[in-house]
């Protein structure tokens, strides 16, 4: 059977640039996919608190917490992982030039603030460090039909999901496509850590995909 998948919960941004807004307006979180192919269930982006998540679960789906297999991370940004202890039966994965950034990143931030003898930096840092250490690198495939697809450039090590279907390609897209506004206008976010490459990876999903789940929005049909 081939894969299938069910928005569980919409995400926004703090700011959508292209609604005009400037500052952050509300809280941010990442779009929640359920995938379900065999015997697997990959949860993308637990963006909302675990308790939350768990209830959208619930009223989107008949799986309960527990029967989630895997969560997958299209990026290590915390409104990506907010609900990430929620499933803690589950294995948690990222594309591995996230993680290797991303714990490069705060253990760089640790030294630093030692450095400056502020403690309560620290703690933060080490805080954020200690759920990666739970988070492996996904393989490839995770299951048949669910393929990583590497998307670098809102952040080093993004990624997405490309689900195989009998007449439609799905992408899982992550922030590399956030919303319905960005896609029509051909437009990536400006908080981008290399914008040409995200120019480059958002060429590229909508040139391989025929439905696409995005960052911060409802399913898109191209």
């Amino acid at each position: 059977m081939p894969p299938e998948y069910r928005v569980i919960s919409l995400g926004t941004l703090a700011a959508n640039t292209l609604w005009e807004e400037a500052g952050m307006v509300r809280t941010p979180h990442a779009t929640t996919t359920l995938i379900m192919a065999d015997s697997c269930r990959i949860l993308v982006n637990p963006g909302l608190p675990a308790q939350v998540l768990h209830a959208r679960l619930g009223e989107r789906s008949p799986i309960q917490p527990g029967e989630v297999t895997h969560v997958f991370l299209t990026s290590l940004a915390e409104d990506h992982r907010r609900g990430l202890e929620g499933f803690e039966d589950a294995i948690w994965l990222a594309h591995e030039p996230e993680l290797l950034h991303t714990r490069s990143q705060l253990e760089q931030a640790v030294e630093d603030a030692r450095s400056h003898a502020d403690d309560e930096t620290v703690a933060i840092c080490k805080a954020r460090l200690a759920p990666l250490a739970s988070i492996k690198p996904a393989p490839d495939q995770i299951v048949q039909g669910v393929d990583l697809f590497p998307l670098p450039g809102v952040t080093p090590g993004t990624c997405g999901l490309l689900l195989s279907q009998p007449r439609a390609t799905v992408l899982v897209a992550g922030d590399a496509v956030p919303t319905s506004e960005h896609l029509e206008q051909g437009k990536v976010l400006p908080s981008c850590e290399d914008l040409e490459q995200a120019r480059e990876s958002f060429k590229e999903a909508i040139e391989i995909a025929d439905v696409i789940v995005p960052g911060r929005d409802n399913i898109l049909v191209r």
